[in-house]
């Protein structure tokens, strides 16, 4: 047997509570809130429709709440997880959620525009609350990282910008200033991302995900957005901008959360052997 057999059967494993579904919480989540964060700003020099930010905004955090709906074993129980606000993240980003849809509400329904400027203040509270989902799972080291809630917030950022340029392309609506807004949050996503990739210390298999993800998402996610900025492709690189964080979060959430796994600082021996070195088992040269 290998010097790993001690604790062969205590290696990291890759989590199976959440699987697509739990990452289009995150996406559509992240995006909508973005979405109405980014579209309120546009709003305030009358660029765009108060109710079409509203409205897109309000159904694509809608979606990715349906997707956790549909991961529920039961799903008619889902009312539970408003139960515990004092311990629960996801209890709070549900409560969030609510008040959330309440000034939508009153945005679509009342007339209400002034209720917008509300709901995208709600909408940052709800996206971090999904930052701070993450970071409390502490046996994910990819998730408890201290960068992962930035990256959360920096990418829901870059993708509402994104969105806002199509919405405003399929509306017929220019916003002179969010071309450039776009390249300034790329820039602050891709910082945030190289510096979450270097410290990160998580399993070797969620490290080779994550270094897997980075060429793509430079070059898709960041690059060839900020070309298509310059040369005035806005719609195109919005479009690109969203797909990198869509790309980023369903990695981080389906293949690189791996659990910590045990370890040993050394082996035992039996008798008056001398001890051996220490296992750190899924772990590669960190072992």
């Amino acid at each position: 047997m290998s010097k790993l057999s001690p604790l062969a059967g205590t290696a990291p494993r890759l989590q199976s509570s959440w699987d697509w579904r739990a990452a289009g919480n995150f996406i559509g989540g992240g995006s909508g809130a973005g979405l109405l964060v980014l579209g309120f700003a546009a709003c305030l020099g009358g660029s765009l429709s108060i109710v079409a930010v509203a409205l897109a905004g309000g159904t694509l955090i809608g979606l990715g709440l349906g997707c956790v709906w549909l991961e529920i074993g039961r799903p008619w129980r889902a009312i539970n997880v408003f139960f515990h606000p004092q311990t629960s993240w996801m209890t709070r980003e549900g409560i969030v959620a609510l008040a959330l849809y309440v000034a939508g509400g009153g945005v679509v329904l009342l007339d209400a525009p002034r209720l917008l400027g509300p709901m995208a203040l709600i909408a940052c509270g709800f996206v971090y609350c999904q930052g701070r989902i993450l970071t409390a799972a502490k046996g994910i080291p990819a998730w408890r990282a201290k960068l992962t809630l930035p990256l959360i917030l920096a990418t829901a950022a870059t993708e509402g910008a994104g969105l806002v340029l199509i919405l405003a392309a399929l509306t017929g609506t220019a916003i002179s200033w969010l071309g450039e807004g776009l390249l300034v949050l790329l820039a602050i996503r891709y910082v945030v991302w190289r510096s979450y990739l270097a410290r990160l210390k998580a399993p070797a298999a969620a490290m080779a995900a994550a270094r897997g993800l980075h060429l793509p998402l430079a070059l898709v996610g960041h690059l060839l957005p900020a070309v298509l900025v310059a040369v005035g492709a806005l719609p195109l690189a919005g479009l690109l901008a969203v797909i990198g964080g869509w790309g980023l979060k369903y990695i981080l959430i389906t293949r690189m959360a791996l659990t910590q796994g045990f370890s040993l600082p050394m082996t035992p021996a039996r008798g008056r052997g001398a001890a051996g070195p220490g296992v750190r088992p899924g772990w590669g040269g960190l072992s």
